[in-house]
């Protein structure tokens, strides 16, 4: 699976100025190597970014309903389960593109980084509170392949 990147694809002018200006990337999707897990982070329209994991047909949390996922969640806890929803073409899917040959029936676990605590860059124009923590692309990359990694254990 090649490493695809989508770059500014939301629309950030309400956003404010942030940590999220260094980003340009709104969607990435790569093969974790340590797993052989196809992963994918993408942001949300609101500007904080989610991460997905997918599992093949046959491992023991296919189509299994996130809130009966029995390991370590990663950050926030999983808030998704589905198959490949293709809705608005590939910048804004929570799909992967395959190489010919290889399989693109996964399951996607997932979970975001909008939780209480964590900035949302578009609310941060109506709402700032202190101590609230921006989850940057390479934290929720680095959640991705640890949460991959125990579902392979």
């Amino acid at each position: 699976m090649e490493t695809i990147e989508y770059i500014n694809v939301h629309d950030r002018s309400e956003w404010g100025k942030g940590p999220w200006d260094d980003e340009p990337q709104d969607k990435i999707q790569w093969l974790d190597e340590a797993s052989g897990l196809p992963c994918i982070v993408k942001r949300n329209p609101m500007g904080n970014w989610c991460g997905y994991v997918g599992v093949p047909a046959g491992h023991k949390f296919y189509q299994m309903d996130y809130e009966n996922v029995d390991i370590e969640h990663p950050h926030g806890g999983l808030t998704y389960a589905a198959v490949c929803v293709a809705e608005g073409g590939p910048e804004h899917s929570i799909c992967h593109i395959v190489e010919p040959g290889e399989p693109d029936d996964v399951w996607w676990l997932g979970f975001d980084c909008a939780h209480h605590m964590d900035v949302v860059p578009g609310l941060q124009r109506y709402i700032v509170i202190p101590d609230q923590t921006y989850r940057t692309l390479a934290f929720v990359q680095q959640e991705c392949r640890e949460f991959a990694a125990r579902l392979v254990e």
